[in-house]
């Protein structure tokens, strides 16, 4: 896997929140972070010329973050208010640390089903 080159991601403490509430089990939000990081390297390797472009791999990490839902239900747990919050906000995060703060949050997680 290449080496992320954006300071503010590689400094970034993805789902941290979650981390601190024992409803989300910690292998799980450790996936979701390397989702978020593999989102990261795409971006970084493919470099979006635009939204649309942005859009493609965000919908691909969401789809990511789709199968991950049944494994927070195994775990008893699930992505709910508080995670879903986390998440869009940690997606939005990573598109205005590579320059598209204008992208739309929702549009960002359009494939979500959580």
């Amino acid at each position: 896997m290449p080496q992320l080159t954006n300071q503010q991601i590689t400094s970034r403490a993805f789902l941290r929140p979650l981390y601190a509430d024992s409803y989300f089990p910690n292998d799980v939000l450790d996936r979701g972070r390397e989702i978020l990081l593999r989102l990261c390297e795409r971006i970084e390797v493919e470099k979006p010329a635009d939204l649309t472009a942005l859009y493609a791999l965000t919908h691909a990490a969401t789809e990511e973050f789709n199968a991950l839902d049944g494994e927070f239900e195994k775990a008893g747990s699930a992505i709910e208010t508080v995670a879903r919050e986390e998440i869009a906000e940690d997606f939005w995060y990573v598109a205005s640390a590579y320059g598209f703060a204008d992208a739309d949050v929702e549009e960002l997680i359009a494939t979500r089903d959580w």
